[in-house]
């Protein structure tokens, strides 16, 4: 009788499997290789789960299974290519929560299809010699009951193997589960996507065994911090509080110029009358716009996978919306272009407070007015003031822009200035986008004095998150004339934040920050107690120096420092140094993103009195 070790059939599948799981890992991940370690992880961490899967064609028959072994090949190539496609825009890996969230991260389109490349036809190659091989062997192997037992105990000996090794190099690897290239790293995607699904069911446990012990922690933490008033603390009580959310707009675009012309001259004009934050960082995860959305409602960290606004939009917040009906008598809304569902929004709005949601259905839209992902900005803002004028006072509201969203499409006749020149056209047609968006937001102030509504409010604009992502940021760097360096990286991950009180005179503030850290400093303006209010982030205007600006995945800056993949950086000379630099902030992190996942997976501010 023929063994399992004899088979050929068997070992070429997983020697085509792992090849390029490897080859994606190191070319399509462009995992950093900082130690022999790394590599040795990445060279053995598919093999275990790939022999396990490879497994199923045969634990349930006497011989293996031709046609069940060519089903796992092609569907573990799929996985794969799905990660890679995924990693090229968001440049993190698909979790559990986004799959269900299919539809909110663009499904297929367009952006799908920006995000292809010729190259990825060598993924698919050898699926057609696999289907010619398999379909001509003629005679396939008996697999006897101890051989499968053999085979099974070596393939979990060979998946452990990459774990405790990964441990070793990394003893918080679970404990820091939301650093998902560590994860990969160490375990590998396969194993990765297995951890990932476990962990994501498990959670659903918390609210079910959540006490009212277990909000000590979380509110003994937040409610200690010590921050001084500024000048400023009640400047704005009273008036209506406007928050512009400028889909994709990173900060490098404030006061940059194309041939001469500014792409954002309105903003540009607007900083100098302004509070101009230059040093707030992008801290959205894969809920990317509706994660940022509920730092700013909420002053909780977005979640490591999925959306809250998806997973968990029927817990209790203590939201803007609510504080300030509670501290003012302030009415809330929203307006977004887009079907009232994207996000699950119709529901969250819901828990957060919110008193209406004007969504696509509120809007005319019309193939002319709208583009990509929805009605253009210009024609948005001007239907969203015939409702904001007649809002009833105070109020505070939300407006979510929608054009200069990826792939960055726009009609020559919209286009206020020419494309970019770099060598990558998404950067190149992002410069449009942005222009367009600032022509819009100039309209929209336009119209708010024509309308007698500018001078009894507050405008407060921010980038939601990146624009670019890190397949397309050669293009940037070649727009900025910057060399490519984790420095230089990091100054990407900044947007802008501007906060617009007119009759204020301008400043522009270096102090570093994060979205999470608008909410304390809306309320400071208003003049409500953010420590009375369960909340991570800190007033911009007495900012606590050194503390971290925290990512999801456990990166941070801080004044002199920042984390980036897992390695210390000095921020002022952007050289690596040594670890024990980042160690405390790395505890900070690690305990700030902790108590907010316990937050929200125990639904733990319903137990709050």
């Amino acid at each position: 009788m023929h063994k399992l070790k004899n088979s050929n059939e068997i070992a070429i599948i997983l020697l085509l499997l792992w090849l390029k799981t490897v080859m994606v890992m190191v070319v399509g991940f462009n995992i950093p290789l900082h130690s022999f370690l790394d590599a040795l992880l990445i060279f053995i961490n598919p093999i275990g789960s790939l022999m396990i899967a490879i497994g199923f064609s045969f634990y349930f028959a006497k011989s293996i299974k031709p046609l069940k072994l060519f089903l796992i090949f092609v569907f573990l190539t799929g996985i794969l290519y799905a990660d890679l496609l995924y990693y090229r825009f968001y440049s993190d890996y698909v979790t559990l929560p986004i799959l269900f969230q299919f539809k909110n991260v663009g499904g297929i389109g367009p952006s799908t299809f920006e995000l292809m490349s010729p190259w990825d036809i060598l993924l698919f190659v050898d699926v057609i010699f696999a289907g010619w091989y398999l379909k001509n062997k003629r005679r396939m192997m008996s697999i006897p009951s101890d051989i499968k037992v053999k085979y099974i105990t070596m393939s979990l000996l060979i998946l452990t193997l990459p774990i405790l090794i990964g441990l070793i190099k990394a003893p918080y690897l679970f404990q820091e589960s939301y650093d998902r290239e560590q994860m990969v790293t160490a375990i590998g995607p396969f194993n990765y996507h297995v951890y990932d699904s476990v962990y994501a069911l498990a959670v659903h446990v918390d609210p079910i065994v959540a006490s009212k012990v277990d909000t000590s922690t979380p509110l003994n933490y937040t409610t200690s911090k010590k921050e001084d008033h500024s000048d400023l603390f009640g400047i704005a009580e009273g008036k209506n509080v406007i928050l512009v959310s400028m889909e994709s707009t990173q900060n490098f675009v404030i006061n940059s110029k194309i041939a001469g012309s500014e792409v954002t001259p309105f903003l540009n004009s607007l900083v100098k009358d302004s509070y101009y934050f230059n040093q707030i960082y992008d801290q959205t995860a894969q809920g990317k716009t509706s994660d940022s959305e509920f730092m700013i409602d909420n002053g909780l960290y977005p979640l490591s996978g999925g959306s809250v606004f998806v997973r968990y939009p029927d817990n209790e917040f203590l939201s803007m919306p609510r504080i300030l009906q509670d501290k003012g008598g302030y009415y809330s809304a929203v307006f977004h272009g887009n079907d009232a569902s994207f996000w699950n929004r119709d529901k969250m709005y819901d828990s957060l407070g919110y008193d209406r949601f004007y969504s696509k259905k509120d809007y005319e839209v019309t193939d002319h007015n709208s583009i990509n992902y929805g009605i253009k900005d210009i024609p948005f803002f001007e239907q969203s003031i015939s409702y904001l004028k007649n809002l009833p006072q105070p109020f505070y509201t939300r407006i979510i822009t929608l054009t200069n969203h990826f792939p960055f499409l726009l009609e020559e006749e919209d286009q206020y200035i020419p494309p970019a020149t770099t060598n990558v056209d998404v950067v190149n047609r992002y410069v449009t986008t942005v222009r367009y968006e600032d022509e819009a937001i100039k309209r929209f102030f336009e119209r708010l004095k024509e309308n007698g509504i500018y001078e009894d409010s507050i405008i407060i604009l921010y980038g939601d998150h990146y624009g670019i992502s890190k397949k397309y940021e050669s293009g940037v760097f070649d727009l900025l004339d910057m060399e490519d360096s984790p420095k230089n990286e990091l100054k990407l991950q900044k947007v802008p934040l501007i906060i617009h009180i007119p009759g204020m005179k301008g400043k522009t503030i270096n102090t570093i920050g994060g979205e999470i850290d608008i909410r304390p400093t809306i309320l400071h303006l208003l003049g409500i107690e953010s420590n009375e209010n369960l909340s991570f982030g800190h007033n911009l205007f007495a900012r606590v120096e050194n503390h971290p600006v925290i990512f999801r995945d456990g990166e941070f800056v801080t004044e002199k420092y920042f984390l980036k993949d897992n390695i210390c950086y000095s921020r002022k000379n952007g050289k690596q140094t040594s670890a024990e630099k980042c160690e405390p902030y790395q505890k900070i992190a690690r305990k700030e993103l902790g108590m907010s996942d316990d937050i929200i997976f125990g639904d733990l501010l319903r137990l709050i009195e």
